[in-house]
Parts: structure tokens; sequence; C-alpha cells
């Protein structure tokens, strides 16, 4: 039998920022058909770790690194993309790297379009030749089927939903005649449940063709769904490599964080049932439309109950993502909202925080954070334009107070364990996981009385989401803070949430507790109410 080598091989790995060691000896294998998951909180060294791989530019710009990449037993020196790219390795990144304008074939054929002679190639050269567009729909037709998309090739990308998007990107990589290791960072993190499930089985599909697959996830049932080992980083060093089939999603994340991690349900003090009308209403929701692209909301009819987590949750474009949004008056919104006995101004960020009401958007790049600003800024701007805060007022001039922005942003960074150089870093170079840490300081320093938070774990490593929904529960039990969660993932309202509002066809279709049988949510997902509790489901 002949010896398999590895499609790729690292060896005692070491990289290094300006003297701080960030990858520390990491060596592994990839065989070939192999799914091989890459594990670790954010930055553990995952995504230096690729970047290695990839010969990115970031790299050897900043000193190169110590260690040895084989492919087929053979050292590599691997100084660009292109390199990479002609090594046989491609990588699908969390960020699209789409062009919307052009269709789904001229985005997987990008850069290497097929080309057919004509008069004027002939007498000037390949620059003038005409594209060859038959082969290149043909082409990603092929990649497309590989993956069991059934989408029209010749459609714009523009337009398309999310995990269509994400397996273009895919296709894009796998039409690559050499492909033999494909480096999957995070592919999961924008979609739902479903795309996420599709995702996985396409990947199994790569892997039983013979391509080695390294894939990096904060999703540990999904590494146990679909990997063969799995690696877990940890501050830059190799914890330990094991089989799938000699450990457990609780190992990993222990192994991860370095302290068992545990997301217990929140207790729930027994409670004789409240007579009608018996419980203080902090917010209640009429007739709620929302008219928020790819997530309406046709109609609401919701209450939400002072001191309470209420869970939104329902399949993606349904309409939940779009109640908080509404509320906020972030896209055109009309029906009734009473907060506090008093009618809520529509179409009103401002009056909706005069309310106390604050924010945690879904979209924490676009609308949550100001990328090139400081972590101390970024936590205070809401603040100190809606509540005059944090700035000393010297007759009629104003300056920032900026030993009080100081000492908020450092009590912030160390309560929600914000990992960064400082206060005055840029928010646009923390990981993911952190920059939605500082969306929800940003949003307590508005002392809020009604918090809603929108997808508040999307890409955050298993130690970070710990965290962030223990903050969450922790100010809703110890300062009595009124919650609207809205997330994709049902496991985690369950975990937290006192009810559960299920949104389908952009209406609230029942209303769950959160032990409620699997079996009820599934049928309230797919319109079909089982058991409808007081407080607001739509007819």
């Amino acid at each position: 039998m002949p010896d398999i080598k590895p499609v790729i091989s690292i060896k005692n790995v070491e990289k290094s920022y300006y003297g701080n060691k960030v990858l520390k000896g990491v060596s592994l294998d990839v065989m070939p058909g192999e799914i091989h998951a890459l594990c670790g909180e954010n930055g553990a060294g995952k995504s230096t770790l690729m970047n290695i791989l990839f010969g990115m530019p970031v790299i050897h710009m900043t000193g190169g690194f110590e260690g040895i990449i084989e492919m087929d037993g053979q050292e590599v020196h691997i100084l660009n993309p292109r390199q990479a790219m002609e090594h046989g390795i491609g990588m699908v990144h969390q960020e699209f790297m789409l062009i919307p304008g052009f269709t789904i074939a001229e985005n997987i054929k990008l850069n290497r379009e097929p080309l057919r002679p004509n008069l004027l190639g002939r007498l000037f050269g390949e620059k003038l030749m005409s594209l060859d567009t038959l082969t290149m729909k043909s082409d990603a037709r092929t990649a497309l089927n590989r993956l069991g998309l059934d989408v029209d090739e010749n459609l714009p990308v523009d337009g398309l939903p999310v995990g269509y998007m994400q397996f273009v990107e895919i296709a894009r990589e796998i039409d690559k005649k050499n492909i033999r290791l494909l480096v999957f960072d995070e592919p999961t993190a924008v979609l739902t449940e479903s795309e996420a499930e599709k995702l996985l089985d396409a990947m199994k599909r790569l892997a039983a063709g013979g391509v080695g697959i390294l894939f990096i996830t904060h999703r540990l049932d999904e590494v146990m769904q679909a990997a063969d080992k799995i690696t877990i980083l940890r501050d830059g060093t190799q914890i330990k490599t094991l089989n799938k089939a000699d450990t457990t999603a609780k190992e990993i994340a222990t192994l991860m964080v370095g302290r068992e991690v545990e997301m217990r349900q929140k207790e729930r003090a027994e409670q004789e049932e409240a007579p009608e009308g018996g419980r203080e209403i902090a917010m209640s929701i009429r007739n709620l439309r929302v008219d928020m692209p790819g997530e309406r909301v046709l109609g609401i009819d919701l209450d939400l109950y002072k001191g309470e987590i209420l869970g939104l949750g329902g399949l993606a474009g349904q309409g939940k993502i779009g109640v908080a949004n509404g509320i906020m008056g972030t896209y055109p919104t009309s029906g009734e909202i009473i907060v506090g006995g008093q009618e809520l101004k529509l179409n009103s960020p401002k009056s909706s925080i005069a309310a106390g009401i604050a924010f945690v958007s879904e979209d924490r790049r676009g609308v949550g954070l100001v990328p090139d600003t400081s972590i101390e800024l970024n936590m205070t701007i809401p603040a100190m334009v809606n509540q005059g805060r944090f700035l000393r007022h010297i007759g009629p001039l104003s300056q920032i107070a900026r030993q009080e922005i100081r000492e908020n942003a450092e009590k912030y960074i160390q309560e929600l364990d914000i990992r960064c150089t400082g206060p005055r870093q840029a928010v646009r170079r923390l990981s993911g996981g952190n920059q939605q840490k500082v969306c929800i300081a940003r949003a307590l320093v508005l002392a809020p009385d009604i918090l809603l938070i929108s997808e508040p774990t999307r890409g955050i490593d298993i130690g970070a989401k710990s965290l962030v929904l223990d903050t969450v529960d922790r100010l809703n039990r110890e300062q009595g803070l009124t919650v609207l969660m809205t997330s994709s993932e049902l496991a985690e309202l369950r975990l937290i949430c006192d009810r559960i509002a299920i949104v389908t066809d952009g209406k609230v279709i029942d209303i769950l507790p959160p032990d409620a049988p699997d079996a009820d949510f599934g049928l309230a997902m797919s319109g079909v109410p089982v058991g409808t509790q007081s407080g607001g489901a739509a007819d």
C-alpha cells in the first residue's frame, strides 16, 4: 500500500509581531480527503496561521515566520497568495470577496477567464482576445454542481441570499484545476442553520473527492458534525490535536478557553401564574410594520414585560431582525409602540434613545461601530450626542472629558474582557468578537431601561459567547434590565430567555417557554402555532 503523504504539513511554526509572539510552535498535518478543524478563541492565532499558509503580505512585511511548511513531503516557500494558489491552496473567507455587478459565472472565473482567439488577438496578442463565455458558464455550472447548488450561473451576485454568496465563493475556489487544500475561515458565521447544514454537506463532498480541508469555526456542533481531526489553539500555543471520535464538544470548549465553560440555563424562581394584566409592561407593540429589505415585519402585536428577557427567533428572512430595527427607527416603520405609558415617536432613533432604549445592531461593522475611531470614543459617542455626557462645559463651549472617557473604557474593557492593546486602539484592529463586545459596551453606556440586542454572538468564539450571554443575563438579574434579544441560534435563546416569540412570515406565530419541546419550535418556524401564550402573537 503506498505511503500517503499529507497535503500540507505545518511544522513548529512561530510568528511574532513587534516582539509579541502570537504563534508558539504550532504543528499539524492535513491529509487528502480529511476535514481538519482549527479551534480557538478570538486571538488564539488561527488567522495568523492562515495568513502564513496563504502568503499574505502582512506576514512578510513584519519579519516573516519561523518553522517549515511542506506539501507532499517537500518544503515550500509561499511568499504571496498567487504562489499559494499555484501550490493548490484555496481560501474561503468569512467576508465575501465578490463583485456585485458581475454574474455568478463571472465571479467564479474572475482573473482566470477562458479566452478565444479573434482577429485583433492574433495581431496584437492575448489582451485583445474575446472572452469564451460558453466555457465560463460551463465551468461555473460544473463547480456549482459539485456543491449541489441549483442556481442559474447567469444571475448577478447582487441580490443573492447570503448563503448563495458563500457557495459562489467556494465554487470559485474548487473551479481551480489544481486545488488540493481548501481553507474555510468561519464559513458559516453569517449563515442560517439550514444554510450551514448545506455548506457542511458540500465540505464533506469535497473531502470525499480527495481535497484536504482546514476548517476554522467557533461552532462546536459543526466541528463534531463535520471534522475528522481537531487542533485547539490557545494564546498562540497548540494545546492538543484530537480525533473527533475521542473527544466531545465540552472537552474542546474547555481546552479552548483554559477553563470549564458552562452556559447554564437561566435560573427561574417558581412563580404563581400572574393574573391577566398583573405584570408591568415595559413596551407594548401593536400592528408593527417595518419595511426592512429581506426582513419585513407585516403586523406584529407583542408585549415586553418589565424585567424579562424576551427572545425573538425564527428562520432567516422571516422578519425577526426587522422588529428591533423598527423600534429604533432605522427602517421605515408604522404601527404603535408604547414605552413607559408614552407613545414612542416612530422613525426617530433619537426619540427611541430618549425613551430609555438602547440597540446593539446585528450589523456591527455597518451600523454599530466607527471602525477607524478608538475603542473609548466608540463606547461614548452615542452618550455624548444623545445625552450630553462625557463633555465638560465651559460657558457656551464644550470639551470632551477625556479622563472620564478613558475611565469608562477601562471599566468595560475589564468587565467584558475586550482583548485589545488599550482604550485608544482603533476598533477596526480588533477581532470580530471583540468588536461585538465594544458594541455591547456602547449600548450599556447609555444606561438603558430596555436593551434591544440582535445576533449578539454572531461570529464569536465559545468563550466570548459565554461571556456575552452571561453579561446579558447578569444585567437582567442584578439590575432588572429588560431585554429583547433576537438570535438565529435557538439554543442560545433557550439558554437565557424567559419567553421566546417565533416570527414567521413577518408575524409572531407563537410564544413558547424556553423548555418547550423541540418539535413545538420546529412547528412554529414552519408557520404552525402550537400553544400561543398571552402577550402578543399575531393572528
